[in-house]
């Protein structure tokens, strides 16, 4: 296995869109968004077999002192169908995390380990999943704290228009024409509209009471894509006024639906199943063959806090589609423990002490 370290941001980005597990976090720009952003520096590693590119890896690098902390964001990007090939990267990579004296590695490869939700009748058991799972907990890899979304809804794209609208139930294909009907337009959004989407993606966020961060952030993020080619914003309008969007990511096979918000008025115009229609449409004629809701509830029952988003998904009929999730390995189970179970309490501590704020909670250590 030949393990060399990538410099130039095209050849990153072309060898890794080639591979049937890429994803939109494992690519150039996503490393580098989240440098500026948040201090994870990347390293990227290709590993090649015979003059074959088999597999990549965008290592995220955050220092502890004299420690790191190394996350592989919805990634490696590895054959999992080649469990000899995936064995032997993942050694590579726990001989890395050794290396770089890491309290932890993470994973979160997109590697699904069955479909449906659970106890219903479309669940179903992934075999390469389940195999992955076996593997890493053999090497002492142990169940991480989650970072990005474990589970979510997926939906083929290389069936015909007409097939995926009638696959929609009754009620999400009735209001996606009734949007039209009630005089909502879509068009595409520019850099321009970069504040317009803030906006409302911020109200929506005060209404469903969900974090948002400021438009430093976000404006970077979504203007950095857009101009990669890489992030496509629909806005839905009524009577010339933006009343929803959805922000969507792409890269390989993929489209994703990363971003969605809407404004506090005209919400029975059904501006946001307009909007996905729109945006699947949009994903098939670039030639995707993949549209991800991207999310899914932790656990499949009503009181979940994405339940009702999770509906909302479903009646546009995709695949329930489970993904092994985090995986932590820790080179000294000790540093591991400390980290993972003391340095959350002494961080609550100190907000609380610095605020004056007794509910102060701790936030994902991968974000």
């Amino acid at each position: 296995m030949d393990v060399r370290l990538i410099t130039d941001p095209g050849q990153w980005n072309d060898t890794l869109r080639r591979l049937p597990y890429a994803h939109v976090l494992q690519s150039w720009e996503w490393g580098e968004f989240k440098a500026r952003q948040t201090g994870w520096q990347p390293q990227r590693y290709a590993f090649s077999r015979n003059g074959v590119v088999v597999g990549m890896a965008s290592i995220g690098v955050r220092r502890i002192g004299p420690l790191k902390l190394l996350y592989i964001s919805k990634g490696p990007a590895l054959p999992y169908h080649d469990p000899a090939i995936t064995a032997e990267i993942m050694d590579w990579l726990q001989g890395y995390a050794r290396r770089e004296r890491a309290i932890w590695l993470k994973i979160d490869p997109d590697v699904m380990i069955a479909t449906g939700v659970p106890g219903e009748d479309d669940d179903a058991p992934h075999p390469v999943g389940q195999s992955v799972i076996s593997l890493l907990t053999k090497n002492g890899w142990q169940a991480g704290e989650q970072v990005q979304f474990q589970n979510t809804i997926t939906l083929d794209l290389t069936r015909s228009e007409d097939e995926i609208l009638a696959a929609m139930s009754q009620n999400t294909r009735r209001k996606v024409r009734a949007a039209e009907k009630k005089g909502v337009t879509i068009r595409a959004a520019t850099l321009d509209d970069i504040p317009t989407l803030y906006a409302l993606y911020e109200s929506t966020g005060t209404r469903d009471a969900f974090l948002t961060r400021p438009f430093s952030y976000y404006g970077d993020l979504w203007q950095t894509f857009m101009q990669s080619g890489l992030a496509h914003a629909l806005i839905a309008e009524y009577e010339g006024k933006p009343i929803a969007h959805v922000i969507l990511f792409h890269f390989g096979q993929t489209c994703w639906y990363f971003y969605g918000a809407s404004a506090n008025a005209e919400r029975e115009r059904m501006p946001n199943y307009a909007l996905q229609w729109e945006a699947m449409k949009w994903a098939k004629r670039q030639g995707y063959s993949n549209y991800d809701f991207w999310g899914a509830p932790n656990v499949f029952t009503e009181e979940d806090r994405m339940w009702g988003v999770f509906e909302f998904k479903r009646g546009f009929r995709g695949t329930v589609t489970r993904f092994m999730g985090a995986w932590d390995y820790a080179p000294s189970g000790l540093l591991y423990r400390a980290y993972t179970e003391l340095f959350p309490r002494v961080r609550a501590f100190m907000r609380r002490v610095r605020h004056g704020d007794s509910s102060a909670s701790t936030t994902h250590t991968g974000d």
